[in-house]
């Protein structure tokens, strides 16, 4: 039996334009990531026309095989008898994948290509969102050095896609005011954060922009709320957004389309890909499959309920 990362180097990848093109995706719909990738902005025009398929509450097996691997071999499937599926599925976090867990693109012959790249870097969609991340906690601090604002606390963590326990609980900013304010805070990994979890409930640059304006940063003095918005600090955010917000194109090991994107944890947030990418799904395929875990309690329950709320 080969290994995975065998099967996944000896398959034939379409062409990405190929692919995009094979489904009904016009030149203006996609960008080209390299040959293999592609960034996916969907004519506002085009209608959902699918069902969706729910893959959760499966329990990881000995060999690897868990919700992902069903539901890419389920996709896999159902375009083999003439049903036209396409996935949506989380990107994977370089912490699981370069821990007990490891990669998240499948296995076997069920699996989403290049296996390496959506386990890494990708598109640079994580980076995007740490970078973002990050830079607003900056700002929040040098707005507090420079007397902008009196907080009595700051509850902006800054991220790492790592699982780096030594980081999770520190102090900061020792050494003078050159060196900012002395803090408790801390990191927490990228998939946790709430930028995480905004950027995948957005389903436009208008709505990504109004949920972090919204976005709270930190308590003021009086004990209200500092948001993003008032820091001014949404702008600067989109900028290194706006890439990220775009679902990602791939495919499977048998050429079946999947949007790769976004990826909050399902213990802090709705554990499963973004609204866009569904909805790409939705709109190009009769079938769209996705995933959302661990559970049902931290799957099912929680995504479609954000899904399918009313505006």
């Amino acid at each position: 039996m080969l290994s995975d990362i065998e099967i996944a180097q000896a398959a034939k990848l379409k062409r990405i334009d190929d692919l995009a093109h094979e489904w009904g995706l016009s030149d203006e719909e996609f960008e080209p990531y390299g040959r293999d990738k592609a960034k996916v902005t969907l004519d506002p025009s085009r209608k959902m026309k699918g069902k969706l398929i729910l893959v959760t509450a499966s329990s990881g097996m000995p060999a690897g095989s868990g919700k992902t691997t069903t539901s890419i071999g389920l996709a896999q499937g159902m375009n083999r008898l003439g049903q036209k599926a396409v996935l949506a599925l989380r990107e994977p976090s370089l912490g699981p994948v370069f821990g007990m867990k490891g990669g998240a693109a499948g296995g076997g012959y069920s699996q989403v290509l290049p296996m390496e790249a959506i386990n890494l870097h990708f598109t640079g969609d994580f980076h995007a969102i740490t970078a973002a991340n990050n830079l607003l906690a900056a700002l929040i601090d040098n707005a507090r050095l420079k007397g902008q604002v009196a907080l009595k606390e700051v509850t902006w963590k800054r991220v790492l896609d790592v699982n780096d326990r030594q980081l999770r609980f520190i102090v900061d900013g020792l050494g003078g005011s050159a060196n900012g304010i002395p803090t408790e805070t801390g990191f927490d990994i990228t998939a946790a954060s709430e930028l995480m979890a905004v950027l995948c409930l957005a389903d436009s640059e208008a709505d990504l922009r109004a949920r972090l304006d919204r976005l709270v940063v930190g308590i003021k003095t009086d004990g209200s709320a500092f948001t993003c918005g008032e820091l001014g600090a949404t702008g600067a955010l989109m900028a290194l957004l706006l890439e990220a917000v775009k679902p990602n194109l791939v495919q499977t090991i048998e050429g079946t389309p999947a949007f790769v994107h976004g990826g909050p944890f399902a213990n802090i947030a709705h554990g499963c890909n973004s609204i866009a990418a569904t909805k790409a799904a939705l709109t190009l395929g009769d079938y769209a499959i996705t995933e959302a875990g661990f559970g049902s309690d931290l799957g099912a329950e929680n995504p479609r309920r954000s899904f399918w709320s009313p505006a």
